[in-house]
């Protein structure tokens, strides 16, 4: 009786590709629906501090943790920061736990990664999203009034 080797496990994309040489599929699939990067921040023009807010943008959708227009959201935010492989060293401000971060600085997914649980819901199940945690920037009377909505440890460096 012939018995075959097994076949060499293949990896998934995140742990043989780099950013860049991930397909737009790819690259939008490592989302991992926290909602962080959707919060509204303030840099402090003398010292470079980032200040969080627990107040999310306009396009937010909180309850699915997710963009509302996301294929649009430019037109709708102008200042709405588009993440790309070449432009996330720069975004310090990005969570520790982003998949996009975390695979940029050669560090594994989270166990709790949709792409590693196969469960969209594990995100929010491990505390690691902002889901229900927010308010919309359309509650606020001006838009300086976020900074009275101080973050909580959510918004800060999670690993």
């Amino acid at each position: 009786m012939d018995l075959e080797p097994d076949a060499p496990a293949t990896k998934p994309f995140w742990e043989t590709k780099t950013l860049v040489e991930m397909t737009p599929r790819e690259w939008e699939s490592l989302c991992d629906g926290c909602g962080l990067c959707c919060v509204i921040r303030f840099e402090d023009e003398d010292t470079g501090e980032v200040i969080p807010t627990k107040v999310h943008c306009k396009l937010f959708d909180s309850a699915a943790c997710r963009c509302s227009d996301y294929e649009n959201r430019k037109a709708h935010v102008p200042d709405c920061i588009k993440l790309t492989p070449h432009n996330i060293e720069a975004l310090e401000w990005m969570p520790k736990s982003c998949a996009y971060r975390r695979i940029h600085e050669g560090r594994p997914l989270a166990w709790w990664h949709p792409l590693v649980s196969g469960d969209p819901e594990t995100v929010h199940a491990a505390g690691v999203s902002v889901r229900g945690q927010t308010i919309s920037e359309l509650d606020l009377e001006n838009e300086e009034d976020a900074l009275d909505h101080e973050a909580p440890e959510w918004a800060l460096e999670r690993g």
